[in-house]
This record gives C-alpha cells, sequence and structure tokens, in this order.
C-alpha cells in the first residue's frame, strides 16, 4: 500500500529555460518559509480562437534566477482566475481554491469549488473535503490571517448573466472546516465584485477596488470599475473563565474615506496589489481605464505607473517614482529638485517624515485639484521624449510596457511583475516579461526576461477585420443559441411523465455497465469523454450537431425539451403518417436512442466536473444555459 501511495503521489521536477509559457490570470505567490517565488495555473487563449488552460507549477528562485517545473499525478485540474494564499505553517503550504476552466474551443465552461493545499516542503497537492464550503466562483481573493484563510468575492456565471459575489468565508487551518461569516443587513460591506485587491495586515485585511457589471432593465450590459477601499477588522476573542468564546472571532467592515492625495491611482480596473510586508503596504502596477463610448465602441487607456498604498491608519496613497541618478559636476537647483523632491517622497514612505497636505503636492505649492486635473489630462502610457532628448540613464526607460492584470509578488524588498494584458483595437496579447524592481532603492526596472510578442501596429487594419469577421460569427452563434431557448417550452400534453420514468432506469444500467468494464476499457471510455469536452462549437460543427448532441447534467427530459422540434422534423421526415402524438412519441424515441448512444460518455464527462469540485445543480444549471451558454462568453474581460 505504501508503495502504490508513492506511486500514486510521485512528484517530477525539471529545470526549465525561463518563466512559463505566457499566460493570463495565474497566481504569483511569494513563499512563506523561504525567497521562491510559486507560478500556478493560467491560461492562454491563441489568435485561431483556442483555449488554454494549464495546472503546472512552477518555482522561481531570485537569487539563482532560475525556474522550475513540478509535475504531481494529483494536482489540481486546469484553471485560471482561482485564488492562492500562502502559510508558513507545518514547512510551508500554499492554498488554492476555486477558478474556471473552459475547453479547447470553449464550447464548454465550468467554474470549480474545490480546495487544494500544496505542501512546499514535499511538493505534494492533497484535495480538502469538508461538508461545508464556497461556491464555485472565479475572480476572487484570498488573504491569510494568523491561521484563518479569508475568501470574499468573485464571479459565477452560469451562461446567462454574471452574478457577482460579496460573501465572506473562513477556513481555519487548524481545525479543518469553512464557515460563512454573516452580517447584518444595517451593517456596511463592500459591493459585489470580483478582481479587487486582498492584503492581510495584523489588525486585519485591506480590500480595494474591483470590478462588476450591472445589467439595467432593458439595456445592455455596463462594466463598472471600483477605487473604493475597505479594511476588515478581525479581533481575536478572549477565553473567560476558562471557557472559549461562542465566536472565535469578531469581524467588522470598515470604508475609508477617499483619498485626497495625488498620489492615489487614477480610475481603473485589472491592477491587483501586491504585499510588500516589511513597510505594511500595498504596492500596485498598470491598469486599465475603459469608457464605454458606445454600443459597439470601447475605449481603453492602459497604464505602467507605480503606486503605494500605506495599509496602518486610516490607510493613504503613497509616491513610487523612480529615482533618476544624481549627475557628476553639480547641475542647477532646476535639476536637483524633482530629486530633492522624490527623497523626501521615498522618506514619507519609509516612515522617516510625514508631508503636510501642500508639501504633499510637490509642485511649488500647487493646489491639489489643479494637480489632479493636471494628472488627469497627461498621456497615461507615459510617451517617451524624442531620441536626441533621451538620456540612457533615465530609470523611465527601464519601465514595462503598459498592460493590466499582471501578476505582481513581493519577495523581501523586490517586486517581480510578469506578463499581463494589452489590447490594441479588437486585438488582445497576453505578454511573457518578465521584471524586477528593488522597492527600498526605486532606481530602475531590471528585466529578466523580454517579451516575444509582436504587437501590431495602429494601422494593422487586417488582424481588426478578422477579429470583426470573428465576432460576427460568434454573434451568429449565439443567435442559433438564442432560438433554441425559445424552443424549449414543453407543451402539456408532451409525454414528459413518460420521458422522467424512463430516464431513470438507463442511468442504473450505466453505472451497473461502467463497474463492470476493464481498466482499459476506463481509459478508453475517460478518453472519449475528455475528447467530448473540447467539441469544436466552430464552422466545423454544424447547427444540427450541437442542438441534436446532449451536454454534461442535461437529463433526458431536458435535452429532449431543448430538441424537440429537431425531432419532430426527424420523425416527420420518417413517415409522412406520422402526426400529432404518433409523431411526439416516434420523436421522443428518437431523442430517446441519442441520449443513450451519449450517455456513458456523459457520466464520464458529469464524473470529471464532480472530481473538479462541481456539484449535480452546478452541472444542471451549465445545461440549462444550452450551447449558447457555454461559448466562453463568461471570460470577465476585467
Amino acid at each position: 500500500m505504501r508503495r502504490e501511495w508513492e506511486e500514486a503521489h510521485k512528484v517530477t521536477q525539471e529545470l526549465v529555460e525561463g518563466p512559463p509559457s505566457r499566460r493570463a490570470n495565474a497566481t504569483f505567490t511569494p513563499c512563506p518559509n523561504g525567497d521562491h517565488l510559486w507560478a500556478i495555473g493560467g491560461e492562454f487563449f491563441s489568435d485561431d480562437g483556442k483555449a488554454y488552460f494549464y495546472n503546472d507549477v512552477f518555482r522561481y528562485s531570485p537569487e539563482k534566477d532560475e525556474w522550475r517545473k513540478f509535475v504531481s499525478p494529483t494536482c489540481p485540474g486546469p484553471r485560471s482566475a482561482h485564488a492562492v494564499v500562502a502559510s508558513p505553517a507545518g514547512g510551508g503550504k500554499l492554498y488554492l481554491f476555486g477558478g474556471e476552466f473552459s475547453s479547447l474551443y470553449q464550447n464548454s465552461f465550468h467554474h470549480y469549488r474545490d480546495f487544494w493545499c500544496f505542501d512546499i516542503s514535499t511538493h505534494i497537492w492533497d484535495r480538502i473535503e469538508t461538508k461545508k464550503k464556497p461556491t464555485a466562483r472565479s475572480g476572487h481573493r484570498m488573504a491569510m490571517w494568523k491561521h484563518y484563510v479569508v475568501l470574499f468575492g468573485g464571479f459565477y456565471d452560469p451562461g446567462i448573466k454574471t452574478n457577482y459575489l460579496n460573501d465572506l468565508w473562513l477556513f481555519d487551518t487548524q481545525e479543518y472546516n469553512w464557515r460563512q461569516v454573516e452580517f447584518k443587513d444595517a451593517e456596511r460591506k463592500p459591493s459585489p465584485r470580483s478582481g479587487f485587491s486582498f492584503l492581510p495586515a495584523p489588525d486585519g485585511i485591506l480590500l480595494h477596488g474591483g470590478y462588476c457589471k450591472e445589467y439595467p432593465k432593458g439595456s445592455r450590459p455596463i462594466g463598472i470599475m471600483l477605487d473604493d477601499t475597505w479594511f476588515l477588522r478581525i479581533t481575536m476573542n478572549e477565553v473567560k473563565d476558562g471557557k472559549p468564546p461562542a465566536e472565535p472571532l469578531t469581524l467588522k467592515w470598515e470604508k475609508r474615506k477617499r483619498a485626497s492625495t495625488a498620489f492615489a491611482p487614477s480610475l481603473r480596473s485589472g491592477c491587483t496589489m501586491a504585499l510588500w510586508a516589511t513597510k505594511n503596504t500595498g504596492i500596485l502596477f498598470g491598469g486599465v481605464t475603459d469608457e464605454d463610448t458606445s454600443e459597439e465602441t470601447l475605449e481603453s487607456v492602459f497604464h505602467n505607473d507605480l503606486f503605494g498604498y500605506q495599509i496602518a491608519g486610516n490607510g493613504r496613497w503613497v509616491s513610487m517614482m523612480l529615482k533618476k541618478p544624481k549627475k557628476k559636476g553639480g547641475g542647477g537647483a532646476k535639476k536637483q529638485k524633482p530629486a530633492a523632491a522624490t527623497s523626501r517622497l521615498q522618506d514619507d514612505l519609509e516612515g522617516e517624515g510625514d508631508l503636510d497636505s501642500d508639501t504633499e503636492n510637490g509642485n511649488d505649492g500647487e493646489s491639489q485639484d489643479a494637480l489632479r486635473r493636471k494628472k488627469s489630462s497627461a498621456p497615461k502610457n507615459r510617451t517617451l521624449p524624442a531620441e536626441d532628448d533621451v538620456d540612457p540613464d533615465d530609470p523611465e526607460l527601464s519601465r514595462p510596457m503598459p498592460r493590466y492584470n499582471a501578476m505582481l509578488a513581493v519577495q523581501r524588498n523586490t517586486l517581480y511583475i510578469y506578463g499581463g494584458i494589452f489590447e490594441r483595437g479588437s486585438r488582445e496579447y497576453t505578454l511573457d516579461d518578465f521584471h524586477s524592481l528593488q522597492l527600498d532603492k526605486l532606481d530602475r526596472y531590471t528585466c529578466l526576461k523580454r517579451s516575444d510578442v509582436t504587437i501590431a501596429t495602429d494601422g494593422d487594419d487586417e488582424s481588426s477585420d478578422e477579429d470583426d469577421d470573428e465576432s460576427d460569427g460568434d454573434d451568429d452563434d449565439d443567435g442559433d443559441g438564442d432560438d433554441d431557448d425559445e424552443q424549449t417550452v414543453v407543451d402539456v400534453d408532451e409525454p414528459i411523465e413518460e420521458t422522467q420514468k424512463m430516464e431513470k432506469e438507463p442511468d442504473a444500467d450505466i453505472v451497473e455497465k461502467t463497474a463492470k468494464l476493464t481498466q482499459e476499457e476506463k481509459d478508453a471510455l475517460r478518453s472519449k469523454a475528455t475528447e467530448f469536452m473540447g467539441v469544436a462549437k466552430d464552422n466545423t460543427r454544424s447547427a444540427e450537431d450541437v442542438i441534436s448532441t446532449p451536454l454534461p447534467g442535461e437529463t433526458l427530459t431536458m435535452f429532449y425539451a431543448r430538441s424537440r422540434d429537431y425531432w419532430a422534423q426527424k420523425a416527420y421526415g420518417s413517415s409522412a403518417d406520422n402526426r400529432g402524438k404518433q409523431l411526439r412519441r416516434v420523436g421522443f424515441t428518437l431523442a430517446e436512442e441519442r441520449y443513450a448512444a451519449y450517455e456513458p460518455i456523459l457520466k464520464e464527462v458529469e464524473k470529471i466536473l464532480a472530481e473538479a469540485g462541481l456539484d449535480e445543480e452546478d452541472m444542471r444549471n451549465g445545461a440549462a444555459a444550452g450551447p449558447a451558454g457555454s461559448s466562453g462568453q463568461s471570460r470577465n474581460r476585467r
């Protein structure tokens, strides 16, 4: 038994040439008891419309500038937009919850609700099973506070609309159980959101920003960028008279005042912060500002600036400007002034001085409002000066290109930035460059790996036309899906009771037959199920094939209701005598035969989804959304 267990949990590691392949929405986590950084999962959408999801684990060693890849047979399934948090207990642990997955051609999409623990010392994954746990979701955030994993927010998309969440959960790593924190209706708490910042502090957790969508009645969805800041104050309840308290923790949300300092970032999304623990400061990089100008036009400005947020007290934004190197031979007071101002600001960040509202402007007494207006009107992407005026020692030249959803991590006093997403026109580029910055020096960025991505110029109309054609095709698909949904209404005289009765019997037969399969037959069935999950929903797959194929989680009743008209046409085509109830009976028989042919594969697919953490209700919701609801449209772009 020990040998079998060791074989099943055997972990292999290999030295790789550089960072992971380019990907987005992965996690990048500092090691809690070492100098390493851990990168897990992520997604990549290629130009030909294919979706690649990863479940690999990479470790970066800064002192060696070395990447290693770890492969385990017990690892979580491929995913992106999940959450990972680190704990130093027991030699170091990484806790992972949730995320999302799409099949290769985006015809199948689902959210995870499984919970995993990665042992840093042994590199082994263990799945944690509990009776009560958070619902399936993506885009949520977790933070480690003492021995508690704290989870907040995220979104869930069954295919019809995106549901944003604002529930709060605690996982006790000593008692190994989840519990949801309930607040009274009168208590203030953050609104539902995803993609926010969630940073631990000695007395609680900081939450900043995020993204959500509003669905006005009779109008199209509107993306909302959030820039509010909250603090979740956590207090440990003391033991009284030798009796443990009924509730070990007291939690309360406190909304912080909107920052009036000139160093606060402009409104944006896709800019999650990383914690600089030695200074109790959040470090924010990049992001994107969207202006939804019309139904067809979305103007986006991408950022590559850096901000710091001091968490202690009432919290405040501080400058993270790069320092220009001092020129030899003096130089005029005019040139020295910015350096002096930057030095004062850095002293402020380190807690050595406190700037009042006048000196905070750092701009010869200009009012804050005037400075903010000047800042908002300035170009966000930091355009470089003309070639003749370029100073080779200017640290701005080392700044990474603008992007959103970059993966950030701070280890000791060094900030690491990997990848992210940039858009030009209608094309999206997943970046793969890797940079570092000494936060205690703020001298210049170090490029550890240059990007291999070629970004088209503004005049590249060909790619835009191709994308427009693809989007037109998607619209056609969605239209077909809507028509299908309109046909799911079943008449009163349909033989529904008969279908419900008949669909229970094959289910038991399938379980019995599957149990009798040999290992080779089981492997072949698993292979077919995996292939089924990646079946293309594009021009290579006809609308007839889409509507006549059952979906995972779909009962025979649901399948027949969705495809009833199709089978009625088939029955009428086989014999003109098929009319009325006879037409429906023959149509149902045809649907039942098709469902029976796919049932073993569907059951295996459901088994795969169950292993991924979905329960029966999640699968039914996905099937109810229909083929159009699982076409990958549920991706949260921000």
